[in-house]
């Protein structure tokens, strides 16, 4: 238990910063399930689609210090390969 007006205010500000960065993390988890549930079906109208979602969720979680910008970017750079695969195997078949 705090004892100082002060470590009061550090376990104020930890639980409000920590539901923030849950509920962002939520999101994006959220969208790329979508996105890949997309990719699940072969769909690549609602997989581009789901992708600018997701794109653009970790564009902002990662202006944040939820999520660092390289982390987004590695992301961002699996779920476009696998994109760019499903389109591969929809222009061959």
């Amino acid at each position: 238990m705090p004892n100082t007006e002060s470590a009061r205010k550090r376990v104020r500000q930890t639980a409000r910063r920590q539901a923030l960065n849950s509920w962002r993390k939520r999101k994006v988890k959220t969208s790329v399930k979508s996105f890949l549930a997309a990719i699940q079906e072969r769909n690549v109208a609602g997989a581009e689609e789901e992708f600018r979602k997701v794109v653009s969720v970790l564009d902002r979680v990662s202006s944040t210090s939820t999520m660092h910008r390289n982390t987004a970017v590695r992301r961002k750079s699996r779920l476009a390969r696998r994109l760019n695969e499903l389109r591969a195997g929809a222009a061959t078949n």
